[in-house]
C-alpha cells in the first residue's frame, strides 16, 4: 500500500526523543513491504503554527503521493489535519492526551467527533483508552480497535542488573501527570539505592539536588536501553497512563516495574513482572519500590509479557486495519 503518515510527534534534529514510537511503527510497516511518505511535526517548538503547517504539508504530500490510505497519530490536531488534507481513507490512532483534551479544551470535542466520523477506523493504544474515548465521543462506539505501538525487543537486550543497592529509573517527562514528586518522596522514605529520572520538564528543579536522586534531562531514544540496563527497577507511577511505553520497554529489558494502576499498565503488567500502585498514595509507591526490588532481575516474566507486544506483531495488526480501510470497508 501507499500510506501517508501524519503525526504531530516525530523525532527531529532538535528533539530526537519526540514520538519515537511513531517512527518505529513506520519502519515496521516499511519492512512489511509498504511505501510510506509522511507529513509530521518534528520539534516541540513553534507553537500553534506548526499544526497549521501540518495541514498544508499533509495536503501537499497527499497531492503528490496519492496515498491509498492515511495513517494519523493523535486524533487532534494530526487526525484533523489528515482529514482536511485528503479524501483518502483515514485510520487514526488515539494515544491519550488527545482523548483527555476532549471537554477540556474548547472546540476539541467537535473536532474529535468529526475525525472519528470521518475515519474508516480508530485505534486506541489500550482497552482503558478505548473506553475513555467511547465515553466522550458517541461516534466512537463500535468503531475502536485496540492496538498499542509495541516494543522492538531487539533494542532492549536482557542484561544482568548492576551490583550494589537497588537502582531505580524513571523515563519520561517531569510533569504533574507523570507524578515524579511522589515517586521522589517515596524513594527518600525507602532510604537506600539510587533513583534516576531520564527526562525533562517543569518539575525538574524540584528533583535536582536531592540525596541519591539524579536527573539526566532528555536523551536520544537509542540511549534509553543503556539507562534501563543500569537499573534494577523501572518506575512509572503516573497519575494516569493511557498505555505506558517506557514501562513496556523496561519489561522488554527484563526489568521489574513499579506501575500505576490507572490506565493501560494493568493490561500488561503481571504480578510476576511488577507491582501496580495507587499513584495518589506515597505509601503505596513506597511499598511498590520495596516489592519490585525483591522481584527477580533479570525478570523473565517481564520479558515474556513484553514479547506479547512485539513491534512486528503490532505492525501486522495495524496493517490489517489499514488494508481494510484502503479497500473501503469500515473496521
Amino acid at each position: 500500500m501507499r500510506i501517508l503518515l501524519v503525526s504531530q510527534m516525530y523525532p527531529g534534529p532538535d528533539d530526537p526523543d519526540l514520538g519515537v514510537f511513531v517512527e518505529q511503527m513506520e519502519e515496521a510497516l516499511r519492512d512489511r513491504g509498504h511505501e510510506l511518505e509522511r507529513a509530521v511535526v518534528d520539534s516541540r517548538g513553534g507553537g500553534g503554527r506548526r499544526h497549521v503547517r501540518l495541514v498544508t504539508d499533509a495536503r501537499a504530500v497527499a497531492r503528490r503521493f496519492q496515498p491509498e490510505v492515511v495513517y494519523a497519530h493523535f486524533l487532534v490536531p494530526a487526525g484533523l489535519a489528515a482529514a482536511l488534507a485528503t479524501r483518502a481513507p483515514l485510520v487514526v490512532t488515539a494515544h491519550g492526551q488527545d482523548v483527555a483534551n476532549v471537554g477540556r479544551i474548547p472546540g476539541v470535542r467537535g473536532a474529535t467527533s468529526y475525525v472519528v466520523r470521518r475515519a474508516a477506523a480508530v485505534i486506541a493504544v489500550s482497552e482503558w483508552l478505548r473506553e475513555e474515548l467511547e465515553g466522550k465521543v458517541g461516534a466512537a462506539h463500535g468503531k475502536v480497535e485496540v492496538v498499542d505501538c509495541g516494543v522492538d525487543l531487539g533494542l532492549f537486550p536482557v542484561q544482568p542488573p548492576p551490583a550494589g543497592p537497588p537502582a531505580f529509573v524513571c523515563v519520561g517527562s517531569l510533569n504533574e501527570r507523570k507524578n515524579p514528586l511522589r515517586l521522589a518522596h517515596a524513594f527518600e522514605r525507602l532510604g537506600e539505592g539510587t533513583l534516576t529520572f531520564v527526562g525533562d520538564g517543569p518539575l525538574r528543579p524540584h528533583l535536582e539536588g536531592r540525596a541519591g536522586i539524579s536527573v539526566t534531562g532528555r536523551v536520544p531514544h537509542d540511549e534509553v536501553p543503556a539507562r534501563l540496563a543500569a537499573a534494577r527497577v523501572v518506575c512509572g507511577p503516573s497519575l494516569v497512563e493511557p498505555f505506558g511505553q517506557s514501562l513496556l520497554e523496561g519489561m522488554a529489558a527484563g526489568r521489574p516495574v513499579v506501575a500505576t494502576q490507572v490506565g493501560g499498565p494493568p493490561e500488561f503488567v503481571t504480578p510476576e513482572s511488577g507491582v501496580l500502585v495507587d499513584p495518589t498514595s506515597e505509601s503505596s509507591i513506597l511499598e511498590g519500590l520495596r516489592r519490585a526490588a525483591e522481584l527477580p532481575c533479570p525478570n523473565g516474566a517481564a520479558r515474556e509479557a513484553a514479547a506479547e507486544h512485539d513491534l512486528r506483531r503490532q505492525a501486522e495488526k495495524v496493517e490489517v486495519i489499514l488494508q481494510r480501510a484502503a479497500r473501503g470497508r469500515r473496521a
